[in-house]
């Protein structure tokens, strides 16, 4: 009997024997002293990843090593930057009408408005273009501002010599340095026009309905960018250059935001190559698209209506035009302003869209309405 029981036991023991050699996982416990150095290596590259995507590159500074050539000419300022310029017309010096024009955004002195030579002889006009600070081949500032702009043009004005008083035309974007000629350099001003102007959105004296609602209408991607801009804008390069969300439509060729007459405007205009339109950010998109964003979206240093009129006593008046199609900028806004400020002398075209500038009808009846009394 003791055979039988003995094997029982034996093989209970074997089992009992294998199980308890089986191998037991190994496990390695981070020490705390080696968690530390992970943890401040991955902090460190995370934050040098948010700085280089954060931090815009240094511009490209025309005439400098590196940068693009020097092919306008061009006016040093006080601060010893350099604006470039453009004349078109009569000479200044036989001129009875002298008209600096102010580009939008993403545009250059070299913008093509359409005015007929004979006009020009007959009203004996004189145009100067120039670059904005950042565009084309005038030079970056950081510190540009709404109050700069008006500074730059008067300098340049000087610069130039084209005598103490002149008309100035701000086109959209172009508007807000106009606006700000109208608060600080009201003295040098002959007469204005506001050509489908820039609005902001957080402008404080709109009322907010009007302000929500309007910019409610654009693409969600512009609504976006213009937040960015005002609300944030240490962000905004990294908003512009990154490529999981789209950033403004006008940028990437969104035509839904054109009216008809704005498409078939371009389309004509696309018919005739211009190799001026890649010296526009030939200095860097940052310090020409993004910075005037940044200016025109901020703060403002003072409030539109509480200007007063200008050009009062001298006989000069100030336009707005707007077209009833302009998808870019609400009509409303223009609307608004022009019943807070009665001296404005309002023009809403009927079947026109944002680029009505670029049609001759148009802007020849802009000049007209500003020059011929």
């Amino acid at each position: 009997m003791a055979g039988p029981s003995a094997k029982r036991v034996s093989a209970a023991s074997a089992r009992a024997h294998t199980r308890g050699n089986k191998a037991k996982p190994t496990s390695f416990p981070l020490a705390p002293a080696m968690f530390a150095p992970i943890v401040l290596a991955f902090t460190v590259g995370l934050l040098g990843w948010a700085y280089q995507a954060l931090k815009p590159p240094p511009p490209k500074i025309c005439g400098s090593p590196g940068g693009p050539p020097i092919t306008s000419p061009r006016v040093r300022l006080n601060d010893g930057r350099h604006l470039a310029y453009r004349e078109m017309g009569v000479p200044k010096e036989e001129a009875e009408f002298k008209v600096i024009v102010i580009h939008g955004f993403d545009s250059s002195k070299d913008l093509p408005l359409p005015v007929s030579q004979e006009l020009l002889e007959e009203l004996k006009i004189y145009f100067l273009y120039y670059d904005r600070a950042g565009y084309g081949e005038s030079d970056p500032y950081p510190s540009r501002s709404i109050k700069s702009e008006a500074y730059d043009i008067e300098e340049l004005a000087d610069k130039l010599q084209i005598g103490s008083k002149f008309y100035v035309i701000g086109i959209s974007m172009g508007a807000y340095p106009l606006y700000s000629c109208l608060k600080y350099i009201p003295e040098r001003l002959s007469g204005a026009s506001l050509v489908a102007p820039f609005v902001s959105y957080w402008w404080p004296w709109l009322p907010a309905n009007m302000s929500k609602e309007s910019l409610q209408r654009l693409p969600t991607s512009d609504q976006w960018t213009f937040r960015v801009a005002h609300y944030t804008p240490w962000l905004l390069h990294w908003w512009m250059t990154q490529k999981w969300f789209p950033s403004l439509s006008i940028l990437t060729g969104n035509l839904a935001i054109f009216s008809s007459q704005d498409i078939e405007i371009i389309s004509e205009a696309s018919k005739v190559p211009s190799a001026t339109q890649e010296k526009v950010r030939q200095q860097g998109d940052f310090e020409s698209l993004h910075r005037d964003l940044i200016v025109s979206y901020g703060k403002w240093e003072f409030d539109i209506p509480d200007l007063s009129n200008p050009l009062a006593e001298n006989g000069g008046t100030v336009h707005l035009w707007h077209g009833y199609e302009d998808r870019i900028i609400p009509l409303q806004i223009s609307r608004y302003i022009s019943e807070k400020l009665p001296w404005i002398h309002y023009h809403e075209l009927p079947d026109a869209g944002h680029m009505l500038f670029l049609k001759r009808e148009h802007f020849e009846a802009i000049l007209k309405a500003l020059l011929v009394k």
